[in-house]
């Protein structure tokens, strides 16, 4: 279980998405007309103008990183570096970065202390290879993104088609050469000055221009994590060979057990991933039930916060988080380092799986299980309380040879019993936890 930071000058305005800085460019947008009317025509007051009004006075990363470890995580990955060009780190590669402007703190380099001082694993998301196109609409309008002035933070803002429409293709939106060598050395920059355990990249890793400068960076990340304890890259939408790094499922999941390693990402907020006004937020019971079935698949979840332009936690962030924390306190024997089981679960509930469809699988019941294994132990959790107490997990046979059962929640023995048809529990009526419960069953074949 990780936390995924999404925070930066985007923040400020706190309007439609993350995507604001390119969205209040794109002519007839709801963020177009919102910037309009609230600030201005973008020839008179563009996305630069947010910056000084990024100053992050409340900025506490010692709390943040309390909060972090109380929540259960054990890896934590701010972006260094968003679709909008503006570093959160100290680059001496731009003008343009949260040292030199804005709060005037190196962000990352204070978050890479304090959450390793909580000793969780720290890493970046690094999204600069968007930034290529990311402004693009500021050129078809009257613009400070016309300004050669503010080239440094605009970028090239090439025309750019999405990447449905060109259906993969090697037609995409222009890349140079000088564009890849810069991103690599911006890239280089992250891992020798911060050594992140994990990087993240989102998907434009996978234009075709970029085949002959991602090896480059692989193997120097590798080897640099070699001589430490190893390191994580995570990719999407098969931008890697399978076994180059570690599959990430942007805000999804997988529907069966991955042979290898893999990730969810997904967004506590159900608009953003970056703070905006007036959000919603999953609940806990929702993101525990996702974390459940994720690991049950061989998977990590990697969840989103927003933090507020000053540097504040929205509370309905914080409760969630603190709420997931107290479920794993007591559960987490079943998740931290564990493996996938013969099965990922049992039950009426089918996960709809692939990109962005996380929330389209229906509430989970209380037949529905999932199930890990570890610490000489098989683990069967179940998503919802039965009603009159009675459990039967088809999945365990009678050949399996059940030795004991206990409940997580209170460490009570279970009554148990095996048959034909599976394995049955006798529990109380009154729910012992919540959200989820875990059965601990040991037999023979988790003896160690």
């Amino acid at each position: 279980f990780g936390i995924f930071i999404h925070w930066g000058v985007y923040s400020v305005p706190a309007f439609g998405s993350e995507w604001y800085s390119r969205n209040m460019y794109q002519k007839g947008s709801e963020d177009y007309k919102h910037h309009i009317a609230t600030y201005g025509p973008q020839s008179k007051f563009g996305y630069k103008d947010f910056i000084p009004m990024f100053k992050a006075g409340h900025f506490d990363p010692q709390a943040w990183a309390r909060l972090f470890r109380d929540a259960g995580a054990r890896y934590v990955v701010p972006v260094a570096e968003h679709h909008d060009g503006f570093a959160m780190y100290d680059s001496r590669l731009s003008q343009w970065t949260a040292v030199k402007m804005g709060p005037h703190r190196d962000i990352i380099g204070l978050l890479a202390k304090a959450i390793r001082g909580e000793g969780m694993h720290f890493g970046v998301s690094s999204h600069r290879a968007e930034h290529d196109w990311f402004f693009d609409g500021g050129r078809s309008i009257d613009s400070d993104v016309n300004d050669p002035r503010y080239a440094g933070l605009y970028g090239p803002a090439e025309a750019h088609l999405s990447r449905d429409d060109q259906n993969l293709a090697d037609d995409w939106t222009y890349v140079s050469q000088a564009w890849l060598d810069d991103w690599l050395a911006r890239t280089a920059e992250l891992i020798d000055d911060y050594h992140p355990d994990l990087i993240y990249f989102d998907w434009w890793i996978g234009h075709p221009t970029f085949r002959n400068t991602l090896p480059k960076m692989l193997a120097y990340y590798y080897n640099e994590g070699a001589r430490r304890d190893g390191v994580v890259v995570n990719y999407k939408l098969g931008d890697f060979p399978e076994g180059a790094g570690t599959l990430d499922i942007e805000r999804g999941q997988l529907t069966g057990i991955h042979p290898t390693h893999w990730q969810t990402d997904t967004s506590i907020s159900n608009a953003s991933w970056g703070y905006i006004e007036h959000d919603t937020y999953k609940t806990p019971q929702f993101l525990i039930h996702m974390l459940v079935d994720v690991v049950s698949k061989n998977g990590n979840l990697m969840l989103n916060i927003g933090p507020r332009a000053d540097g504040t936690i929205p509370d309905s962030e914080r409760d969630t988080l603190l709420a997931m924390g107290r479920w794993l306190k007591t559960n987490g024997e079943a998740i931290y380092g564990s493996r996938p089981w013969r099965v990922f679960g049992e039950g009426p509930t089918e996960v709809v799986g692939g990109t962005f469809q996380d929330t389209k699988t229906k509430p989970y019941t209380a037949q529905d299980f999932r199930f890990t294994t570890g610490h000489g132990a098989l683990y069967a959790i179940e998503m919802g309380w039965p009603k009159d107490g009675r459990v039967v997990i088809h999945s365990i046979t009678p050949g399996d040879h059940v030795h004991a059962v206990s409940l997580l929640g209170d460490g009570r023995k279970v009554n148990w019993q095996q048959k034909a048809d599976g394995l049955h529990l006798n529990l109380p009526a009154q729910r012992v936890g919540e959200y989820a419960y875990v059965f601990r069953i040991d037999m023979p074949a988790f003896t160690p």
